[in-house]
C-alpha cells in the first residue's frame, strides 16, 4: 500500500504526456487525487506517519520520472503547484475520519481549484501597439483547400503578438511598414522581386525564411493546380548568394532537438553546410543565421515544421501551450522579434520514457520498502 499510490498517480499521468510529449509535474495533478483514499486507508492501518511517507514517496516517483524522461530539471513553478496538491491531498485523506464527509468534500473541492488554477494560461494578445509582421508565402496559411478564408494555427499564433499582413510580393515592402517578414515556401520571384527582398533586409529588415528542398505538405489539389505551393523551394541561389548551401533532405518525420532544449518536428528537413563569414549554422545544423545588410535573416531548411499536424495536438486550441507537440510557435515567434511563454520539457525519445518510468517505479518500490521497515507493527506473542 505504501508503493501503490506512487505506481497509479505516474501511470494515471502518462496518458497526459503520451499525447503532447511535453514532461510537466502538472500533468499528474488529477491523479495526485488518488492520495486522498490512500491516506485516510494507511491512517487507519498504520497511522498518519505511513500517510505522510506515501505522499512523500508519490511526490518522488513523479519527479524523478519527469527528470529521467526529459534529462531537464522541471521547472520551479510546476513543481510548485504539484506539491502543493500532493500535500493537500494526503491532508484531505488524514482528516476524513475527522471532520466527516463535508470536510472531506471540503479539501477535495479545494484540491480540483489548484489543480484548474495550476494549468498553462492561453497565449493572450500583447499589450500596447503590435509590431508589423509581413507574411509572403505558398502555404494555405490564409485560406483553405475549398476557397473559404481561414487563419492557420500558427497565424493565429503570430497575431497575439504581431499585426500579421499577407503580401503578394517583395515589392510591396519597401512601401509597408513592417519591420519583420516571414517567408515561406513562396512561388517563384523576379530579379527584381529577388533584388527588393535583397535591399529590404539589408536596410534593416528581419526575416525568417522557410526554405524546404523536399515539401511534404498534404493537400488534396491536383498536381499542377495554382494554388499548389512550391514542392522545392525557389530561394536556393540567393541563400547561396548570403553564404550558406542548402544540403539534400534526409527522408522521413523525425523530432529535431535544438542546443538549448526545445524541440521542432520536421519531415523531410535538410540542412546547411560551408558557412561563409556573414553567416552561423546553429539548431544543430537546421538553422543559418546570415546578416545581410543592416539586417538579418534566419534560414530553416524545413517549412513542413508551420504545418499544425506537427505541433498542435488539438486544431482548435493552438493558443493553449499544453496542447503544443513542438515549440514552433515559440521559435517563429522569436525569430521574428516576438515572445511567447518559456519553452518547454520535452520527451527526449520513446526508450527514455520507460527508462524513466521503470527507475521511477523502482525508486517508489525502494521508498516503500523502507516505510514497510520503519512502520510495521508487530503483533504480540501469544
Amino acid at each position: 500500500m505504501l508503493a501503490l499510490p506512487g505506481v497509479a498517480v505516474l501511470l494515471g499521468g502518462l496518458p497526459a504526456l503520451l499525447r503532447t510529449g511535453q514532461v510537466d509535474p502538472r500533468g499528474w495533478m488529477v491523479p495526485t487525487l488518488l492520495l486522498v483514499p490512500a491516506a485516510a486507508f494507511l491512517k487507519a492501518r498504520r497511522g498518519e506517519g505511513a500517510a505522510w511517507w506515501a505522499g512523500l514517496g508519490t511526490v518522488g516517483t513523479v519527479l524523478s520520472c519527469a527528470f529521467l524522461a526529459a534529462w531537464w530539471i522541471p521547472a520551479f513553478g510546476s513543481v510548485l503547484w504539484f506539491l502543493s496538491l500532493a500535500a493537500l491531498a494526503t491532508i484531505a485523506g488524514l482528516t476524513f475520519t475527522k471532520t466527516g464527509w463535508m470536510g472531506w468534500l471540503g479539501c477535495g473541492l479545494l484540491a480540483l481549484m489548484v489543480c484548474w488554477l495550476a494549468g498553462q494560461p492561453r497565449i493572450q494578445p500583447s499589450p500596447g501597439k503590435q509590431a508589423e509582421l509581413a507574411v509572403i508565402t505558398g502555404l494555405p496559411l490564409f485560406w483553405r483547400e475549398d476557397g473559404d478564408k481561414a487563419d492557420a494555427p500558427i497565424i493565429a499564433v503570430l497575431r497575439q503578438r504581431f499585426g500579421v499582413q499577407a503580401v503578394d510580393s517583395p515589392m510591396a515592402l519597401e512601401k509597408g511598414r513592417a519591420k519583420a517578414l516571414l517567408l515561406a515556401q513562396p512561388r517563384a520571384f523576379s530579379m527584381d522581386e529577388l533584388v527588393a527582398l535583397n535591399a529590404w533586409i539589408d536596410r534593416g529588415g528581419k526575416a525568417l525564411i522557410l526554405a524546404d528542398p523536399e515539401l511534404r505538405w498534404p493537400m488534396d489539389l491536383p498536381l499542377g493546380d495554382r494554388r499548389r505551393p512550391p514542392a522545392v523551394t525557389l530561394l536556393a541561389a540567393m541563400i547561396e548568394y548570403w553564404g550558406v548551401r542548402l544540403m539534400p533532405p534526409s527522408p522521413g518525420e523525425k523530432r529535431h532537438f535544438l542546443g538549448d532544449g526545445r524541440v521542432l518536428t520536421l519531415y523531410a528537413a535538410s540542412g546547411f553546410q560551408n558557412a561563409g563569414p556573414n553567416c552561423r549554422i546553429a539548431g544543430r545544423g537546421l538553422v543559418a543565421r546570415c546578416t545581410v545588410g543592416k539586417g538579418v535573416a534566419t534560414i530553416v531548411a524545413d517549412a513542413d515544421l508551420v504545418d499544425d499536424r506537427l505541433w498542435l495536438a488539438d486544431p482548435a486550441a493552438p493558443l493553449e501551450p499544453d496542447q503544443w507537440i513542438a515549440d514552433t510557435p515559440q521559435f517563429v515567434a522569436g525569430a521574428l522579434g516576438g515572445e511567447l511563454p518559456a519553452r518547454r520539457r520535452w520527451v527526449r525519445s520513446g526508450d527514455a520514457l520507460v527508462n524513466a518510468v521503470r527507475w521511477a517505479i523502482l525508486a517508489g518500490i525502494f521508498w516503500a520498502g523502507l516505510g514497510t521497515a520503519l512502520f510495521w507493527r508487530r503483533r504480540p506473542a501469544p
